[in-house]
């Protein structure tokens, strides 16, 4: 018979629940609340005084051309980022998965890149990749390919893109690995007995028992590729050439802190949290029922 805890009263669950409430009515609810009441304002060059304008702030931004093409820049690179880190993060998953000998240090070397920061990472690749003195850079000028993300908006792009999913792959490795482990090894085995190939194994079998895994790490990987690369993309490219990489979450900064218009700054804000909240809850509603658990 299972057993279970209960609390008499409600005093004692309330106090356990009230630090994280208290952290997120002092961390989300109450800076978002904020964006959207400064969203109805345009505020004096000054900041001196604001002047309301409702849903002016939206309707601007959304006939804007610059902003509805940072839309598309935002799903190219999300959609990148996502696929590249995932799908390389599983290959060394069941690369290691398989390993036997040296495994701990394989494992070791590849959950490295997760302690390096966003704007280092971003600052190692730059350096890779420089025109002038990069190492990479200099390679492919020898073999004859003249690269220059600053000019090339399909180089820069390139460039956060494998940044940004380079930190990333350390942390869909954990769970990957961690998914491949607690696949019961005798219904494998029983597979390869029957004559079944390595990727027939794979898509019957492990790949449907990975799926609550692999729901998990797309949802939390769309929402990195939003918000957490910004970093990459300050400290590589600013935003260019000419937007080539200026992300929904990079144009409020840019316009917000260096252009100053806090108004449009702060109603972008609402917009992006109001897409990832849809995206989330397409993935939830949709995605979720092909997971097998």
């Amino acid at each position: 018979m299972e057993k279970r805890v209960t609390f008499k009263g409600w005093f004692l669950p309330l106090l356990l629940v009230l630090p994280q409430a208290i952290v997120s009515a002092v961390f989300f609810f109450y800076p978002a609340g904020q964006a959207v009441w400064q969203s109805m304002f345009i505020p004096d060059p000054f900041g001196l005084k604001s002047q309301f304008v409702g849903l002016g702030n939206f309707e601007y931004l959304l006939g804007n051309s610059y902003y509805r093409a940072s839309f598309v820049t935002t799903a190219i690179f999300s959609t990148l980022v996502t696929v590249v880190s995932m799908g390389v993060a599983l290959y060394l998953a069941l690369l290691a998965d398989r390993l036997i000998k040296g495994s701990g240090t394989y494992r070791t070397l590849l959950i490295w890149p997760y302690a390096v920061a966003p704007a280092i990472a971003g600052v190692l690749w730059l350096f890779m990749f420089n025109t002038r003195v990069g190492v990479v850079a200099w390679y492919l000028g020898v073999l004859g390919y003249d690269w220059n993300h600053v000019l090339n908006g399909t180089e820069a792009m390139g460039l956060v893109v494998v940044a940004s999913s380079w930190g990333r792959i350390s942390y869909n490795f954990l769970f990957f690995l961690a998914g491949l482990q607690a696949i019961p090894k005798s219904v494998i085995e029983a597979a390869a007995i029957d004559g079944a190939h390595f990727w027939t194994r794979f898509r019957t079998i492990v790949w449907p028992l990975l799926s609550p895994t692999t729901f998990f790490l797309l949802v939390v990987n769309i929402v990195y590729a939003f918000f957490e690369t910004f970093g990459v993309i300050h400290t590589i490219t600013a935003g260019g050439p000419q937007q080539a990489t200026t992300i929904l979450v990079y144009k409020v900064f840019s316009d917000g802190f260096v252009g100053q218009d806090l108004g449009s700054s702060a109603a972008q804000s609402v917009i992006l949290l109001i897409v990832v909240s849809a995206l989330t809850i397409v993935q939830f509603k949709f995605v979720e029922r092909r997971v097998h658990y």
